[in-house]
C-alpha cells in the first residue's frame, strides 16, 4: 500500500480509539498555564497526530532484525510497571499481553531472522503501545503526561530527524533512504547486532528514566529530552562530516592470540570450559533441591507427572528424553530456586551460600567461553534478545518497589537465567547424550516428589 492508503488506515483506527475508546490528550500538565485548558478540538487534533505519528515512527523504526519488537518489548515493559503502580489493572493485562506476544515473535525475529513482521506488525505495536501510554498517563492524577514523549523517544527523534533530512534535501518526507539512525551507526562501523544491541541499551535507559522521573516536573522531563535529542544529533551530525569510524582494538587477541589459538585448535580450551558445565549444572541442580527448607506438597504432586515423563522417555523413548529434560528444568528449577531463595534451609551456613552464590557466576563464565571456542555451528547461539532479556531482569531488580526488593529478583532471576542459558549450551553441546544432566534431573525430580509428599 502507499503511504496516503496507510495514513488514511491509521487516521480511521485513531478515531476509534478516540471517538469510542475515549482515549485523549486533555493536559499536558504544567507545560502550559494552569488556568488555560486544551479546547476540544485542539485536543482531539492532538491526540490524532500523536497516535497516527507514533504509529508510523515504530513502523519507520523496524529497519533491523529485531530492531521494533525490541524497542516496544521495553515499552510495553514499563507500561505494565507503570500501571501496575497506578493500580490500572486493565492496561496492565493488555500491555503484558503485549510483551508475551513480542517475547514469542523475537525469539524467531533476532538476528539472523527467519520470520519478519512487516508494516502491518509494527503499526500494530506502535498503535497498542501509544493508545495504552496516552490512556495511562491522562488518567492517571500521579503521572506527567510527557511520559509517552520519553517512552517513545528513540523512535520519535529518529522519525523526526530523517523527515526533516529529506526535506532539506528538496525530497518528499515519504521516501525510503538508508539515513535512519540505526543506519548511521552501521555506517559508523558497528556490526548489525551491535547497533541493535546499542540502540536497545539508549531505550532501556529512556525507560529507566521514565519509571525514575514519572513523578517529576513536566518541563524537567520535556527538557531532559531535548538535551538527549541534541546530544544525539550532535553526535551523528559530527561523526558523519568528520567521517568517523569505530576503531576495533584488538589489543586481547594481539597479546594472546598466538597462544589462544594453539589451545583452541588443539582442543584444550573448549574440553576445560564444557566438562566444568557439564559437571557443575547437575551439582548445582542437586544442591538446589536440598537447599530449600521444605517443599509444600502441591508442588510435588505437580513434580508427578514430570517424573513419570522422564522415566518413561529415558527406558522407552531416548528420542523424546531431550525434550523431558529440558520441559523439566524449564518448569521445576525457577520454583526450587525461589524457595531456596525465601525459605533457605537451617543447616546451610552463610559461607556456603556465599559459595553457591559464586557457583552461578563461575559457571556463567564457563558458558560464555564454552559458546566462545565451541566448534559446533548449529544450536543455541547468543543474540540481541538475550541482552533484552538481562535488560529487564536489571530492571526489574532495581524496581522501587519494597514487595519486589523483598523477594531478592535480582538475585533469583539472575540464577534463573544462568540455569537456562546453562542447559540450552549444555543440550545443544552434548547433541543427545544427556547422560549426567539427565540422571541428575531423574534425582532432582525424584527428591521434589519426596520430599513434598513424605
Amino acid at each position: 500500500m502507499g503511504y496516503k492508503t496507510k495514513f488514511f488506515g491509521q487516521i480511521l483506527a485513531a478515531l476509534v480509539a478516540i471517538l469510542i475508546g475515549k482515549v485523549r490528550i486533555i493536559t499536558l500538565g504544567t507545560i502550559i498555564p494552569s488556568h488555560l485548558c486544551l479546547a476540544d478540538w485542539f485536543s482531539y487534533l492532538l491526540t490524532l497526530v500523536v497516535i497516527v505519528g507514533v504509529t508510523n515512527a515504530i513502523n519507520l523504526s523496524d529497519g533491523l532484525d529485531g530492531l521494533a519488537g525490541g524497542i516496544c518489548l521495553l515499552t510495553f515493559c514499563c507500561i505494565a510497571y507503570l500501571a501496575y503502580v497506578a493500580k490500572m489493572f486493565t492496561i496492565v493485562l493488555l500491555a503484558a499481553s503485549m510483551i508475551g506476544v513480542i517475547f514469542g515473535f523475537l525469539r524467531f525475529n533476532t538476528y539472523p531472522a527467519s520470520i519478519f513482521m512487516g508494516d502491518t506488525g509494527s503499526q500494530l505495536l506502535g498503535f497498542s503501545g501509544i493508545i495504552l501510554a496516552l490512556k495511562l498517563t491522562q488518567e492517571s492524577l500521579e503521572l506527567s503526561p510527557v511520559l509517552p514523549l520519553i517512552l517513545f523517544g528513540f523512535p520519535i527523534l529518529d522519525t523526526l530527524s530523517v523527515m526533516l533530512q529529506r526535506i532539506a534535501e528538496g525530497r518528499s518526507p515519504f521516501t525510503a533512504d538508508k539515513n535512519h539512525l540505526h543506519h548511521k551507526l552501521i555506517r559508523l562501523g558497528f556490526f548489525h547486532t551491535e547497533a541493535v544491541v546499542i540502540i536497545y541499551i539508549i531505550q532501556f535507559l529512556l525507560v529507566l528514566s521514565s519509571i525514575f522521573f514519572r513523578n517529576s516536573s513536566d518541563w524537567g522531563l520535556l527538557i531532559g529530552y531535548a538535551s538527549f535529542c541534541v546530544i544525539a544529533l550532535a553526535f551523528f551530525y559530527y561523526t558523519e562530516k568528520l567521517d568517523y569510524k569505530v576503531k576495533r582494538y584488538d589489543l586481547i587477541d594481539n597479546v594472546f592470540k598466538g597462544k589462544l589459538r594453539v589451545l583452541k585448535e588443539r582442543g584444550i580450551l573448549i574440553r576445560v570450559c564444557f566438562q566444568t558445565v557439564e559437571w557443575g549444572t547437575p551439582l548445582l541442580v542437586l544442591f538446589s533441591v536440598f537447599l530449600p527448607d521444605s517443599i509444600p506438597k502441591d508442588f510435588s504432586l505437580i513434580s508427578v507427572p514430570f517424573l513419570v515423563f522422564l522415566v518413561i522417555s529415558a527406558l522407552f523413548k531416548r528420542e523424546w528424553f531431550g525434550a523431558s529434560v529440558r520441559l523439566t528444568v524449564y518448569f521445576l528449577i525457577p520454583y526450587i530456586l525461589y524457595l531456596g531463595e525465601v525459605n533457605t534451609a537451617g543447616w546451610m551456613p552463610r559461607e556456603w551460600m556465599k559459595v553457591y552464590n559464586v557457583g552461578f557466576g563461575v559457571l556463567a563464565f564457563f558458558v560464555i567461553f564454552t559458546l566462545k571456542f565451541t566448534r559446533r555451528t548449529k544450536g543455541f547461539k547468543l543474540s540481541p534478545m538475550d541482552f533484552l532479556i538481562l535488560f529487564i531482569v536489571l530492571a526489574v531488580s532495581s524496581l522501587p518497589d519494597q514487595r519486589i526488593q523483598s523477594y531478592h529478583l535480582g538475585m533469583l532471576a539472575s540464577k534463573i537465567i544462568v540455569f537456562f542459558f546453562t542447559c540450552e549450551v549444555l543440550i545443544g553441546e552434548l547433541r543427545g547424550e544427556l547422560n549426567r544432566l539427565g540422571v541428575a534431573t531423574l534425582i532432582a525430580t525424584s527428591a521434589i516428589t519426596l520430599r513434598g509428599l513424605f
